[in-house]
């Protein structure tokens, strides 16, 4: 079996990317992480991932001003040096170019920290304590010019907890991204996953609709 090669996007410490990696250790599994990239150099996760042996490489995009498609540029010769086929961004705190997503459709994942649609952008753990929410949870989605809308691979549900604070529902919400991510770029490594009318289906059955999903009482 060829294993697909798989550069991870950080900006910080990486802890989905750590479990990327982890899961890439057995030799089983479809895909191997061969480069992280960030955009900070000083993120943590750059450390975390050259003590597992893995490539990595820092491009500033403070080097670049406004000048965005020259960072991706850059980016983009980063990747074709080290032959990369998949893309999974993992707390990456930069927004992509549709010129950048469109070259890499279907081959660019993103995990979020809510259920999406729910809670798109940032500070996800508050906005759900505030609106009540009784669940709330991850997804892994590919990714298109429109931020945190691409079609959906895979989710995990949390209940949230009466007096819940957002530290003790993301550590959960946490624990849920490192059990999903690894699953939802297996099945893509395999090509089991196509999208179809901007829906996921999985060994052709369409993936579970947010609705559906069942709280972990956990």
């Amino acid at each position: 079996m060829s294993r697909k090669r798989v550069a991870v996007f950080i900006s910080g410490r990486g802890s989905n990317m750590a479990a990327l990696i982890e899961a890439a250790k057995d030799k089983s599994y479809p895909a191997e992480i061969v480069l992280v990239v960030s955009n900070r150099p000083d993120a943590g996760g750059l450390l975390v991932a050259r003590a597992a042996g893995i490539a990595t490489e820092a491009v500033d995009h403070t080097n670049f001003g406004k000048d965005r498609a020259g960072f991706e540029h850059a980016v983009q010769a980063t990747l074709e040096r080290h032959r990369i086929d998949l893309v999974c961004l993992a707390g990456f705190m930069r927004l992509l170019t549709a010129d950048f997503v469109k070259k890499w459709q279907w081959r660019i994942l993103n995990i979020h920290p809510a259920l999406l649609p729910a809670f798109k952008g940032l500070d996800t753990h508050k906005r759900a304590l505030e609106a009540g929410a009784k669940r709330h949870g991850a997804t892994v989605h590919f990714v298109v010019p429109e931020m945190d809308s691409g079609p959906i691979i895979a989710q995990g549900a949390v209940a949230v907890h009466p007096g819940d604070s957002e530290e003790a529902l993301a550590a959960r919400v946490l624990k849920t991204e490192h059990r999903i991510y690894p699953l939802a770029l297996k099945l893509v490594a395999e090509s089991r996953v196509r999208v179809v009318d901007g829906r996921c289906l999985i060994d052709g059955v369409p993936v579970p609709d947010t609705e559906s999903l069942v709280a972990d009482p956990t």
